[in-house]
C-alpha cells in the first residue's frame, strides 16, 4: 500500500464516522455512487448505508476494497486527482504560522459562511456552488513574508477545496496579492477582524471568482465551531 493509500486508510479508520468520511474521498476523487458500486459489484444501496453511517463500521477488508476502487477508476480516468493529492502534505500538517483542518464531511459554501458568523464581501452568488473540505488558519504577515512558492502547497492539505482564513490582516489587500499570484487557489478566503475591506482586495476577490468573506469571531472560536464538521 503506497503512502496515499495509507493515509486515506488511516483517516477511515481513526473517524468517528468512517462513513461519512469514505464518502468524503469518494467526492474528492469525484467518484459517483454509482460508479463506485459498479466497480466493486455491490449495490449504490450498499454503498449509500456505509456513508450513512447506517450499518456496522467498515473492516479492514472493505477499506482495502473501497480505497483500491478509487485510485483504479481514477487510474482509468487518467490518474489526475491521485497525482494531484500526492502533492500536497499529509492532513493536519501545522506550523507555527499556519493550521490545517480536514472536515469528515464536506459543507457548502453557505453553511460554512453562516457557521462562522460570516459578512459577505464579494461574490455571494459563487457560495452556493462551492463545497468545502476543510479550512487552513495563517497568520497573515508570516505566510507573505517567510513561505517560499514551493512550501506554498502545503497550506491546501488533502485539497485545494478549502477555504484559507487570514489572521493579523490590517486592510486584506496583501493576503489577495498573495491569493492573487499563487498557481493554486482556495476556494474562499476570509480575513478575521477587519471592518473594512481594501477596494483592491475586493476586486482581486472578483477577478478570481472568489468569495471573499469577513468574521469578527477569534482564532479559538473559529477552530472550535468547525471542530465538529
Amino acid at each position: 500500500m503506497d503512502s496515499l493509500q495509507e493515509w486515506i486508510a488511516g483517516e477511515i479508520t481513526l473517524s468517528d464516522a468512517p462513513g461519512s468520511t469514505m464518502k468524503k474521498w469518494r467526492e474528492l476523487f469525484g467518484i459517483s455512487q454509482v460508479e463506485l458500486a459498479k466497480h466493486l459489484k455491490i449495490s449504490t444501496s450498499t454503498i449509500s448505508d456505509y456513508e450513512g453511517n447506517r450499518r456496522a463500521s467498515p473492516g479492514v477488508g472493505i477499506i482495502k476494497r473501497f480505497i483500491a476502487a478509487l485510485i483504479e477508476i481514477d487510474q482509468g480516468k487518467g490518474g489526475e486527482v491521485a497525482r494531484n493529492l500526492q502533492k500536497f502534505s499529509k492532513p493536519k500538517e501545522e506550523s507555527s504560522f499556519f493550521f490545517l483542518h480536514d472536515f469528515s464531511t464536506p459543507i457548502s459554501g453557505v453553511d460554512f459562511a453562516r457557521l462562522i458568523d460570516a459578512k459577505i464581501v464579494a461574490n455571494p452568488n459563487y457560495l452556493d456552488t462551492i463545497k468545502l473540505f476543510g479550512y487552513t488558519m495563517l497568520d497573515s504577515l508570516r505566510v507573505i513574508l517567510e513561505i517560499s512558492p514551493s512550501d506554498y502547497p502545503r497550506l491546501f492539505g488533502t485539497t485545494t477545496e478549502r477555504a484559507f482564513i487570514f489572521d493579523q490582516v490590517s486592510t486584506g489587500r496583501s493576503p489577495m496579492v498573495v491569493v492573487r499570484v499563487a498557481p493554486i487557489k482556495p476556494k474562499i478566503v476570509v480575513i478575521q477582524n477587519l471592518d473594512q475591506v481594501d477596494k483592491l482586495a475586493i476586486k482581486i476577490a472578483q477577478i478570481e471568482h472568489i468569495p471573499l468573506l469577513t468574521t469578527k469571531l477569534n482564532a479559538d472560536e473559529l477552530k472550535l465551531r468547525l471542530s465538529n464538521i
